[in-house]
């Protein structure tokens, strides 16, 4: 993959923008195509919709354009706020989703079901600065630019007061492994700010992972060779109203995108994850049956039974917060889901010794018969889980 980047590290002028009749006369042609959509995706913003309209108007007069909001099924009342504003907007669309989460699965499905050659992404809190639009089309439209980036990263580094210093120096730190491992070379690929030709969306969309927070990262690590890149600065700042919803679970999800794009896509990002837990379910196996034995003095067939029992809960649990997040299951839910695990995982064990044991009786590497047969449950729990236990 090779990103042609260009960097612009003083703000410019705004392009305004109107369409010319052909007497010469300007107006703003209505009810014709967009030439830019904005996508926004939502979860539990109902006190930031309209604030985020207005800036649109005022930084986008003159200019055709539409705002595609996709909401999560918020329980606020988003869903609400985004159709009576429709009402009397028709630049206002909407789009909900139902029994399925996640931030970058909201802003693919909104650029694909875009009217516009253009799409930009921005985000509902108003952190980004909605004034660049105009200046991003402009780039774009020359000719000379596929994807622009709103970088919160400047030489001078002036663009960072809406961080902590927490979000700011894991932020860093995932920028520093992503241009090391995936060399997208860019100063900020986990910007959730920025504009992208329609035409490109549609070419790498197949192998876009609807998961997690981090498209931008997807999207230039699943760019073909030549894309032509621009980063604009502007100053992130503070969210106004709600709560941010990037929590430590992110630091999750950045890893497991990671290792799939290195993997070559042939891996998803989830089942990363879903590995990871299972790595841990084995230690709180093998602690609790060291528990067993030690302090109840249980037979060990016994206490490998308990053990099982435990690391199986310990698993779906995590899993449920960490790997199938965007499809956690609660309440009674949950405890089908509990005991449809434990049937998966224990088809999953009777999988494993079946592999392990064909392995082995053709090679007697004990390692290696351990491994294929780990594997093989490995991957019939995960395929299995996502069916049946966290189905959408």
């Amino acid at each position: 993959m090779v990103l042609m980047v260009t960097s612009e590290l003083e703000a410019g002028s705004q392009n305004s923008d109107t369409e010319t009749s052909p007497s010469g006369s300007r107006s703003v042609i209505a009810n014709s195509r967009p030439r830019l959509s904005v996508i926004v995706p939502t979860y539990c913003e109902a006190g930031n919709i309209g604030a985020m309209i207005a800036a649109l108007d005022a930084s986008l007069a003159g200019i055709r354009w539409e705002v595609i909001f996709v909401d999560d099924d918020s329980p606020d009342g988003t869903m609400k706020v985004i159709r009576s504003l429709g009402e009397s907007d028709n630049r206002v669309r909407a789009m909900r989703r139902v029994g399925r989460r996640g931030l970058a699965g909201a802003v693919i499905e909104g650029m694909l079901a875009s009217g516009a050659d253009i799409v930009a992404v921005v985000d509902a809190d108003l952190q980004h600065d909605e004034k660049l639009l105009p200046r991003m089309l402009s780039e774009i439209e020359s000719g000379q630019t596929d994807l622009v980036i709103g970088t919160r990263y400047s030489q001078s580094g002036e663009a960072r007061e809406g961080f902590s210093t927490a979000r700011r120096l894991s932020s860093e730190l995932a920028t520093r492994l992503s241009n090391l491992l995936l060399r997208t070379n860019v100063s900020d690929p986990m910007s959730g700010f920025f504009m992208i030709r329609r035409e490109l969306v549609d070419t790498i969309a197949p192998n876009l992972s609807p998961g997690g927070f981090k498209l931008l990262l997807d999207i230039l690590a699943s760019a073909p060779a030549g894309v032509r890149v621009r980063e604009i600065p502007y100053v992130f700042r503070p969210r106004r109203v709600g709560k941010s919803k990037l929590d430590g679970l992110v630091i999750a999800d950045f890893v497991g995108l990671l290792l799939s794009k290195l993997a070559g896509n042939w891996v998803p990002p989830r089942f990363f994850l879903f590995a990871l837990v299972g790595t841990l379910g084995l230690v709180v196996h093998l602690f609790a049956l060291r528990s067993a034995i030690v302090v109840t003095d249980a037979s060990f067939n016994t206490a490998q039974i308990f053990a099982s029992f435990v690391a199986m809960t310990f698993n779906f649990f995590l899993n449920n917060a960490l790997t199938f997040r965007d499809r956690r299951l609660s309440g009674f839910q949950a405890l089908k889901g509990l005991l449809i695990f434990y049937a998966v995982c224990s088809v999953g064990a009777l999988a494993n010794i079946g592999v392990a044991d064909l392995v082995y009786s053709h090679d007697t590497t004990w390692w290696r018969a351990g491994i294929a047969g780990a594997l093989m449950a490995a991957v019939f729990n995960y395929a299995v889980s996502s069916a049946f236990t966290w189905r959408r």
